[in-house]
């Protein structure tokens, strides 16, 4: 497929995604708490113990599930917590955040930790997606933050990257390029469970 042809499927795919996500918050109210419990079991098996360890989250927005209840039982293991902060140049970083904690506006208008906020290397990313597949394609809003800023921690630093939705947002196959950065790992309010081998 040319670039043309993936960047038309991403776009009808998120078009119908967005629509759905919208549908699956009403249809389950309880997700982001279901899903941090049984995202968490797998957490503390694959890391054991917290203290040490940065967990980067995200704010969510619109439909997105909220990855809060998952970074309230991360910090009660000793975890820090950070979130991302885009800066000009499309460069993402993450930034260390306590719940409750004030937010600003980033480059890319999203809420933030202050510019001040120590910058952090995760271990472990949580990360918003519109779509995903079992082989674990994300689809997100189409900037490039994430994949851009896996890219570079993939290249110096063991980083876990673990896609949070609705099960709803499953799709057969997200369209992809060789440049967009897969998850290791996907979890919803159904369960967690590693990405697939092609």
């Amino acid at each position: 497929m040319t670039h043309a042809t993936v960047a038309s499927a991403k776009a009808a795919l998120r078009l119908a995604v967005r629509n759905r996500r919208k549908a699956l918050v009403a249809e389950h109210p309880e997700a982001d708490w279901m899903a941090a419990e049984l995202g968490i079991a797998a957490i503390d098996a694959k890391f054991g113990a917290g203290a040490g360890k940065v967990a980067a989250l995200y704010r969510a927005m619109g439909s997105e599930l909220d990855p809060t209840p998952l970074g309230e039982l991360l910090a009660a293991r000793g975890w820090a917590l950070a979130l991302p902060f885009c800066e000009d140049g499309h460069r993402m970083t993450f930034r260390r955040w306590t719940v409750g904690d004030t937010l600003a506006r980033d480059a890319a208008g999203l809420p933030a930790p202050e510019p001040h906020a120590e910058i952090l290397r995760p271990d472990l990313i949580i990360s918003p997606l519109l779509a995903f597949d079992r082989q674990g394609a994300r689809l997100g809003q189409g900037a490039g933050w994430y994949d851009r800023t896996l890219v570079d921690l993939r290249a110096v630093h063991d980083v876990w990257v673990v896609g949070l939705a609705y099960s709803g947002q499953e799709v057969a196959r997200v369209p992809a390029e060789d440049h967009d950065q897969r998850l290791d790992a996907i979890l919803t309010e159904a369960g967690y469970r590693l990405a697939e081998q092609d």
